[in-house]
């Protein structure tokens, strides 16, 4: 993935690959898509990942945990980027980099997958190519905002991403956006980003919550879900259908 200054993607935690390519298919620059808090497989996470990269969006895909076996396992897909949830320590941003990286520079297991076309590109994914993948950590308790200017500066960070909810709650001043715990940490946030030129962004689910994180200073912003535009969706529709019965 290029620079992420400046791009808006969305969310997907569907099971069914048309979801992912029907959000792709909009003007968004990337499209994420969930295994932390969303009942996708491999399989699923495989094919929702067909379906963006058939539009030309960037896929970005966010693993369980912080975890080599488990990223091993999604980069054999083929993503453009990895957002890695709960990075604490400077120490987990290197063992999350090191997930994504081949020997000698990391421990990542070596397979012909998806991500070097099935062995067609094995050579020069593995010498090169598997570089590209954009690592992305989140920021989202307290203790990583103490640790956020380490985190920042781990060679081969891409970007931050601060996950609202949890960082509210793990503030203790859970989904209060205009609280000034929440608002100086994320100021933090943004400030170590900027020191270390890497972006900052965040998940705004509702048209409100975007506007209010988004005026905060973030470099590129999630904007939206799948199951919130759903919900909101049907919920215009049946006000729209009871205005006139």
């Amino acid at each position: 993935m290029d620079d992420l200054h400046g791009t808006v993607g969305t969310w997907v935690s569907l099971t069914d690959p048309s979801v992912a390519e029907i959000a792709a298919g909009e003007a968004f620059d990337f499209v994420v898509v969930d295994t932390e808090h969303a009942p996708l497989g491999l399989e699923a996470v495989a094919d929702c990942l067909r379906g963006i990269d058939a539009t030309g969006t960037a896929g970005v895909v966010r693993t369980p945990w912080n975890d080599p076996v488990r990223i091993k396992r999604l980069l054999d897909l083929g993503p453009d980027g990895l957002l890695v949830p709960m990075v604490e320590s400077a120490a987990e941003a290197r063992g999350a980099v090191g997930a994504t990286r081949y020997p000698p520079e990391g421990d990542r297991g070596v397979a012909a997958a998806r991500a070097a076309d099935y062995g067609r590109n094995f050579e020069s994914y593995v010498r090169e190519d598997h570089r590209d993948v954009s690592v992305i950590v989140q920021i989202e308790t307290e203790t990583a905002v103490e640790n956020v200017a380490d985190i920042a500066a781990v060679d081969g960070v891409d970007a931050l991403f601060v996950g609202p909810a949890d960082l509210s709650a793990s503030l203790g001043v859970f989904a209060e956006w205009t609280d000034p715990a929440f608002l100086g940490a994320i100021e933090t946030v943004i400030d170590a980003g900027e020191a270390a030129g890497v972006p900052v962004g965040t998940l705004g689910t509702t048209p409100e919550q975007i506007q209010a994180l988004g005026s905060l200073g973030f470099d590129y912003m999630v904007a939206g879900a799948d199951f919130t535009h759903l919900v909101e969706g049907q919920r215009r529709s049946l006000e729209a259908a009871e205005d006139v019965l």
